[in-house]
């Protein structure tokens, strides 16, 4: 069993050796490849984070939840059981591709095995609300058609008991993992057909869950995934061309990034007008689309970098935003993409456009911006050349504390969404810290983290933020898509070399639940918990 989950390699090892100071400033690297080593230099990262006045779970709005999430291929495991047939994740992980150092999913957190000790968990912490996803394999082994009636019986049961201990859940339709045999067939999400089967999928969902089921997530990262998956090469299906990626045997960085994106946008506005018009008024729900949404800041005070700044976010956030909003691309999308992008036609303009009940927004980074506008010149471009920029991790004026991280690109975002967007509901589905797996339970960086973000969430409602929803990721150390089983987001530790893969809760768990339960949160606060709780668990005498 351990044979899939690989250590940390020599190449990663010695890049988080490498001097930070080094990596603080990025020519022509694109924007996923800096989460990377972002991510990696966070295991290093002891954070420091400025005061903020008290706050309780009771200062949010009565209607405001907070939860945790996870997504299937990352934490169910049973990869070749009970009907379910490979993924695309499973496909590119078994590769070896992208940044996961061979490790694969195929057995992950086997919550498929454990989801009743794991709400038990979730009720102990005290969470409102768990995010998941339904491995579209699973429910629909051929990708159409028949329904699998073994992952009909897990989603049920999965759902009846978060409810039956008072757990929303909200369920996201596509997180990274569509079936291989769409993708052999027809190119999976570079073709019209995947608009249809992923609404056929939906409407089953729909029809099954929705009684219970009140949000839905249609797309987890759009963005990123369109990125990831058809310019860099680094997530599922894992296709680039070069020279914008180096591990793909097939693909067009400079167009398939934007025809992957365009019919992400028609799968998701053709799942929300069907559930609008077949079960909306029935089932009460609401459906939205995820993005990762960095906050992006300008290097200098240059007016070059103000603007670059501006692109960045168009590119990253406008790119989905602007015609869900607004029913076309931003006009720089357009310019600098040129014909590689596909035109809206006036009728998928009007089915895009208002298709959204929420947006939900991962956010984990503040990203600092500078004009490269030689980028414009280069014979061949993706989106990442067509972006102009250049991206470091600190601006020009940067303190000499290297370790903070500032909640404040939180507030920013929220409030840049807020005034551009007209305000729109907003669920932070996704909002953590990578640490290295296997260290200590005492993840103090991790609650520093959580601490301010929460606080800053509680900034952005008072400023009129239509914030409804915070999500910690992730509810335990499940498989990362960047890092595999050497990062650690989790509230919970999984035991990797127990055959029973036991959970055992890290200070961030305690420290959660104490905040849900009604403690104050002093500004001071980072390692008051229950000690004799704590200590019960990082002995690991007991199974929590």
């Amino acid at each position: 069993m351990e044979g899939s989950r690989v250590t940390i390699s020599a190449d990663f090892d010695a890049m988080l050796k490498q001097n930070q100071r080094s990596l603080r400033y990025f020519t022509s690297v694109p924007l996923i490849l800096v989460l990377v080593v972002l991510i990696l230099l966070q295991f290093h990262n002891v954070m420091v984070v400025a005061g903020l006045e008290n706050y309780t779970r009771s200062d949010f709005p009565a209607d405001f939840v907070f939860g945790a999430g996870t997504s299937a291929y990352q934490v169910e495991g049973a990869a070749f059981e009970d009907g379910r047939t490979p993924s695309t994740w499973d496909t590119f992980a078994h590769a070896n591709k992208g940044f996961s150092n061979g490790a694969i999913g195929d057995i992950a957190c086997d919550q498929y095995h454990n989801y009743k000790e794991d709400v038990q968990r979730m009720v102990d912490t005290g969470l409102e609300a768990y995010r998941f996803s339904i491995s579209w394999p699973r429910l629909i082994p051929n990708g159409r058609g028949h329904v699998n009636p073994k992952g009909l019986e897990y989603y049920n049961n999965l759902i009846n008991e978060l409810l039956m201990h008072g757990i929303q859940p909200h369920v996201t339709l596509f997180h990274f993992d569509s079936p291989q045999v769409l993708e052999d067939e027809y190119g999976g999400w570079l073709s019209r057909k995947m608009v249809r089967d992923f609404t056929a999928f939906a409407d089953v969902c729909f029809k099954e869950f929705g009684d219970r089921v009140l949000h839905w997530t249609t797309l987890n990262e759009a963005n990123i995934f369109a990125i990831g998956g058809y310019d860099n090469g680094i997530s599922p299906p894992g296709r680039c061309s070069l020279p914008f990626g180096l591990m793909c045997t097939e693909g067009n960085s400079s167009t398939e990034p934007y025809i992957a994106g365009h019919n992400l946008l028609l799968a998701h506005s053709s799942v929300v007008k069907l559930y609008h018009t077949k079960y909306k008024a029935i089932q009460h729900g609401f459906v939205g689309l995820n993005l990762l949404a960095p906050w992006f800041s300008p290097y200098s005070n240059a007016t070059e970098d103000v603007i670059a700044t501006q692109r960045a976010i168009d590119f990253y956030l406008g790119w989905f935003l602007h015609p869900l909003v607004f029913g076309d691309y931003p006009d720089i999308v357009k310019k600098n993409a040129g014909k590689r992008i596909p035109a809206l036609t006036p009728r998928e303009s009007k089915l895009i456009k208002g298709s959204f009940d929420f947006i939900a927004l991962n956010y984990y980074f503040i990203f600092y911006v500078r004009d490269n506008p030689s980028s414009l010149n280069m014979n061949i471009r993706d989106i990442t050349a067509d972006m102009a920029l250049n991206i470091s991790f600190e601006p020009e004026d940067a303190p000499q504390n290297e370790n903070e991280v500032e909640a404040s690109g939180l507030l920013a975002l929220l409030e840049y969404v807020k005034k551009v967007y007209a305000n729109p509901p907003i669920y932070v589905q996704e909002n953590g810290v990578a640490t290295k797996r296997n260290g200590t339970l005492i993840d103090t960086a991790r609650v520093q983290y959580m601490r301010l973000c929460i606080g800053t969430l509680l900034d952005a409602i008072k400023n009129g933020s239509n914030t409804k929803g915070y999500f910690v990721w992730s509810f335990l150390d499940v498989f990362e898509l960047l890092g595999g089983y050497q990062t650690a987001y989790g509230l919970y530790y999984v035991d990797l070399d127990d055959k029973q893969l036991r959970r055992y809760p890290k200070l961030s768990a305690h420290w959660y639940s104490n905040f849900l339960k009604g403690r104050s949160i002093r500004p001071d606060e980072i390692l008051v918990v229950d000690n004799e709780t704590f200590v019960s668990s990082t002995s690991k005498l007991s199974d929590h």
